[in-house]
């Protein structure tokens, strides 16, 4: 089973993801978090318990007090979460905003609303 870390600023965003994977059924193990830094902090300590790093993180673009941007140049940066894929998330579809994506590290760049049906099934690809 696929982890995914999901971090975005909108507890609705938040509570969406979670409640459609429930609802679909989608056999992941889904970590929400609603800030960069708690989730860069979880995933250190989940590196340091001897954990594998999860299979994808989605940061959305535009965050209050540290972008999504900021937090995918951080784990690009980090030999521990090499082989993560990371993607960048947000409801604009401005190609500045994906070149800023991907110039980053970003593996993917995903638009609001999120599919997670379809994002696991290209985990598992």
């Amino acid at each position: 089973m696929p982890t995914i870390v999901y971090v975005d600023d909108s507890r609705d965003d938040l509570f969406y993801l979670d409640y459609i994977r429930k609802k679909q059924q989608i056999d992941v193990d889904l970590f929400c978090f609603s800030t960069a830094e708690t989730a860069l902090e979880a995933l250190k300590q989940r590196v340091a318990e001897g954990w594998a790093p999860p299979e994808l993180l989605v940061a959305d673009l535009y965050m209050p007090l540290d972008s999504g941007i900021g937090l995918v140049s951080s784990l690009r940066a980090d030999d521990r979460f090499r082989t993560m894929r990371l993607a960048i998330c947000s409801g604009s579809d401005a190609d500045e905003d994906r070149t800023r994506a991907f110039e980053a590290g970003a593996d993917f760049y995903l638009e609001k609303p999120l599919d997670l049906a379809a994002i696991v099934l290209n985990l598992e690809v």
